[in-house]
């Protein structure tokens, strides 16, 4: 692994004892995390000496004493490592960043019309709020002026993927409300596990493998969902092959790049990627300051509205958190839709911690529904516990690899060194709720897709577009994990 690929998985979701994973090696046994190590000219190494209490402290030439800090293991280091994860996934190394895009934008400058590719860079709501914080600028008016950047580099089109997460949310009330009326027939479609994080997807797949798998929503991401649309009907629209397209994605969150570099999301028969490349909104940062811009000064372009979310290019969002909302709308369909009860308003209940909260829907002093959101990996793993044991009580579970959800992803812009990162998630947060909030069934665009593009709900070509599915990574035994 390059050193500047060391740099990049470091931002990746949550950090795990590896004694959790056990994926193609044994990792807390076999696996090694390469270090950069930091070489003076004219001064040879010093000593390093293992004190009784376990550190570690290295006796240089002068004399002086230097108490060494432990190299530690990470679920980011795991990841990311080329003796552990799948080809695919370490894709994301050398074909991930910025430097990609700069690449095909660079290449499209130089040749013909027929060779040159169309390029749509699609920009995740919880990342504009970010690079609107870090500029101090409205949201809709950040929109406009990510727009112009990108189109003023040569992108051919800048959208919106609060627009594919129309599909992620009405896919996912429908999802759970088949699997409710199933439940007592299926004992595994119920709790239904959000899909949406990369991270905890991952995560699940290497870890509980065939146990966990069957109570994930099939559902894609709404970075996955925009891949469909992309390289399927809007290549179709323009006339082009999905492998004509170059299609970005900018995500708060590293894992991000992983999902991408799934072989579920490529097309054998033309050879591409649903998404070509993430870049997330830190990266973003660093091509305007590669540019010698700031986004205050690039002046506004209209919004691009084809897959417009709103009227005339206006920006929209979707209510219940910085995640996606995935809880509170399959909530409230499930409600009236299960019970014919109408709800208006959430109640979160705040259990172990801010990160893992409770929402309930009762009735003559029965529980009808029970749902859940739990974000950060200690969560996550006290959850799996109490699925595996039989004791997890939810029908419903919103699940983020991150602590405090999306906005706080990994590949957000951090506070600058004078700021506060906790002042900055919260302006983060107003940001991002500050936009006309919009439900997925109101939108018009989404229902003529539905019927134009995929035939209608529960057609076959949904399923295909619209979902997916999960593998089990196999475990290798080796000598080193028998238990003697």
């Amino acid at each position: 692994l390059s050193v500047s690929g060391s740099k990049m998985v470091s931002r990746f979701s949550g950090a795990l004892q590896l004694t959790d994973l056990n994926d193609f090696i044994t990792p807390s046994q076999e696996c090694v995390k390469p270090v950069k190590v930091e070489k003076k000219q004219g001064k040879s190494s010093g000593i390093i000496r293992i004190e009784d209490d376990g550190s570690y402290t290295q006796l240089n030439q002068d004399g002086g004493v230097q108490k060494l800090e432990k190299a530690k293991i990470t679920l980011n280091d795991c990841l990311a490592c080329s003796g552990c994860i799948t080809s695919a996934e370490s894709v994301l190394i050398t074909q991930q960043s910025q430097d990609e895009l700069y690449k095909v934008l660079n290449q499209n400058k130089v040749s013909s019309s027929k060779n040159r590719k169309m390029t749509v860079v699609s920009v995740s709501p919880q990342s504009r709020a970010s690079i609107a914080a870090r500029f101090n600028l409205p949201v809709a008016d950040t929109a406009r002026r990510l727009t112009a950047f990108f189109k003023n580099l040569g992108v051919d089109y800048v959208f919106d993927t609060t627009f594919s997460r129309n599909f992620s949310l009405l896919e996912g009330q429908y999802e759970f409300v088949q699997r409710f009326r199933r439940h007592k027939d299926d004992s595994k479609a119920l709790p239904m596990l959000a899909s949406a994080c990369p991270g905890w997807i991952c995560y699940a797949e290497k870890t509980h493998g065939s146990y966990i798998i069957p109570y994930i929503s099939t559902t894609k991401s709404p970075q996955q969902m925009m891949g469909s649309i992309v390289k399927d009907y809007f290549a179709k629209q323009r006339s082009v092959t999905p492998d004509q397209i170059y299609h970005v994605t900018v995500m708060p969150c590293y894992d991000k790049k992983l999902e991408a570099s799934r072989e579920d999301f490529f097309s054998e028969e033309y050879q591409t990627r649903d998404v070509d490349c993430v870049i997330t909104s830190g990266e973003v940062l660093k091509m305007l300051e590669q540019e010698g811009l700031s986004l205050a000064n690039v002046d506004p372009m209209p919004l691009d509205t084809i897959f417009g979310s709103g009227a005339d290019g206006e920006v929209v969002g979707h209510s219940g958190g910085g995640s996606g909302g995935y809880l509170e709308h399959i909530f409230k369909y499930a409600s009236k839709e299960l019970f014919g009860i109408e709800v208006n308003q959430i109640i979160y209940k705040t259990l172990r911690n801010k990160d893992f909260q409770e929402v309930t829907l009762e009735q003559d002093g029965n529980v009808l529904l029970r749902f859940a959101l739990a974000y950060g990996f200690r969560n996550i793993q006290n959850l799996v516990q109490k699925l595996k044991r039989g004791k997890l009580t939810y029908h419903y579970v919103e699940v983020m690899a991150c602590p405090s959800g999306c906005l706080n992803g990994g590949g957000q812009i951090r506070a600058e060194a004078s700021g506060s990162g906790k002042d900055l998630l919260q302006q983060v947060e107003e940001l991002y709720t500050a936009v006309t909030v919009q439900i997925p069934e109101a939108n018009k665009s989404i229902e003529q897709l539905y019927q134009q593009w995929l035939g209608g709900t529960g057609h076959t070509q949904t399923l295909q577009m619209l979902h997916t599915q999960y593998h089990a990574v196999e475990k290798v035994d080796s000598v080193l994990n028998i238990k003697w």
